[in-house]
């Protein structure tokens, strides 16, 4: 009667159903976590996602080992093979049960469904869980029973879910046995080499430390300060939930009972919001994770090519400050500032008028924290291709934003030091008056006249 909590997108102990289902059956429990590079490699994980991942699962193998459980590491190309990798593994030890969370990218939905039909015939009663979301996915709908597609109402239904529900955390497990060895991983797969130095530290315990010094040291003036990429104003909790290190939930109910209250907290709150509301897009409307854009109309869109242009983005070297900073903070760090996510992706959606899929991806490669259903909901808000997503016609200035959310330039300077001499006016676009710092290009578009060319392409297809 063993079960086999399988771990995939929720890498702790903590207000983890799948594993608390499974350690409350009575019934000898064992884990798995199933490494799979060449499906990463197409769903476009960086380097510096499956470092952490895999540090991750080698601390979460630890815990479990002190529990008395131990999780294993199998290993699977594609999620095809881990079809008959969990079948061998379910045969081999003598599995009856297998529990695990949902994931809702279309790929692994389809994946689930394959275990769940082999399983069955093997005669393992396969038992999945809702996880990824405060209120569960699906449960936040319209009085017609339709998913939401306009952020605003869902948050007001979810918040009055969560009033009316009070949802609680689910108790991590009590040892199931004595401790036993611990499995690990030691190999990075060839693809995945050079990631950057770890952006926050490894571990449940480092989460939730993160967590507790966020809400008392910087939620109350997160409204304030949140925009602001030169200040520490955000919680940089983000790689720890994309990757199931914390929960929303978690962070929810920490925050209703830190004590904390005003507009800085009600802020961050509003966020754990929208990452519900992108997952259930992700769940109820699929073509979103197959590369097509929610609003279907903007398919017909024709993007230029994207060319050196492109490259030119990727890069940081684009002449315009603000955006070269935030691609090279990315580069170097496996992560960006959620002001300059907007930004950068509205100035090459709408500036350079380039696919927002290509943004997505290079999003995708590079980010710690790359999730499928919040960088897809914030490249299509920028592009106006989504759910309840900008105006076409409403286009950030990068210029502006710069001089707004960098004031005195502090975050240009030290991303872009080729520009550092330069006065605090001046720093946000060089172009304008005097010499331009030597070794720094020429802005490689002009902002106003391609925004202009991209809401008439925008009103074309309207029209």
């Amino acid at each position: 009667m063993t079960q086999l909590v399988w771990f995939r997108n929720d890498l702790r102990l903590a207000d983890n159903p799948a594993l608390t289902a499974a350690c409350r059956s009575g019934n000898p429990v064992r884990a798995c976590f199933i490494v799979t590079p060449k499906q990463w490699q197409e769903h476009d994980w960086s380097a510096a996602r499956v470092q952490f991942v895999l540090e991750h699962a080698n601390s979460l193998a630890r815990q479990l080992a002190r529990l008395g459980i131990g999780l294993s590491f199998l290993n699977a190309d594609t999620f095809a093979d881990s079809l008959g990798t969990l079948e061998s593994f379910c045969k081999e030890h003598g599995i009856t049960a297998l529990h695990f969370n949902e994931e809702y990218g279309i790929n692994e939905r389809r994946r689930d469904k394959q275990v769940h039909d082999r399983l069955d015939e093997l005669s393992v009663k396969v038992n999945k869980y809702r996880d990824q979301t405060v209120a569960p996915v699906g449960q936040i709908l319209t009085q017609q029973n339709e998913p939401y597609s306009v952020f605003t109402p869902f948050s007001r239904r979810w918040r009055t879910w969560i009033e009316e529900t009070q949802p609680t955390l689910y108790p991590a497990p009590s040892a199931q046995g004595p401790e036993v060895q611990a499995e690990q991983t030691d190999t990075l797969p060839a693809p995945f080499s050079g990631a950057p130095e770890p952006l926050v530290p490894t571990g449940e315990d480092a989460a939730h430390d993160q967590l507790e010094e966020f809400l008392a040291e910087r939620a109350k003036d997160y409204k304030d300060n949140r925009d602001f990429p030169a200040l520490d104003g955000t919680s940089q909790l983000s790689p720890y939930l994309a990757n199931g290190v914390l929960s929303g939930r978690q962070c929810l109910i920490a925050a209703k009972q830190a004590g904390v209250s005003g507009d800085g907290i009600e802020t961050w709150i509003n966020e754990i919001a929208w990452r519900d509301f992108y997952i259930n897009i992700l769940y109820h409307y699929p073509r979103v994770s197959m590369g097509r854009a929610f609003k279907e109309e903007t398919e017909a869109l024709v993007w230029n090519k994207p060319g050196e242009n492109f490259e030119a983005w990727k890069e940081g070297r684009t002449g315009i400050p603000i955006v070269d900073a935030a691609m090279r903070q990315l580069k170097e760090t496996g992560w960006m500032h959620n002001r300059l996510r907007m930004i950068t992706a509205m100035f090459l959606t709408k500036n350079l008028f380039i696919d927002w899929r290509l943004g997505e991806a290079w999003f995708m490669q590079n980010l710690v924290d790359g999730f499928l259903a919040s960088n897809n909901g914030g490249w299509q808000w920028s592009a106006s291709t989504g759910t309840d997503a900008a105006p076409y016609f409403r286009v950030f200035n990068p210029v502006t934003q710069s001089e707004r959310f960098d004031p005195k330039g502090e975050f240009i300077r030290q991303w872009v030091p080729e520009l550092a001499k330069l006065d605090n006016k001046r720093i946000h676009d060089p172009s304008k008056g005097g010499v331009i710092p030597k070794g720094y290009p020429r802005p490689i578009v002009d902002l106003k006249e391609s925004r202009k060319e991209a809401i008439a392409r925008f009103q074309a297809l309207k029209d």
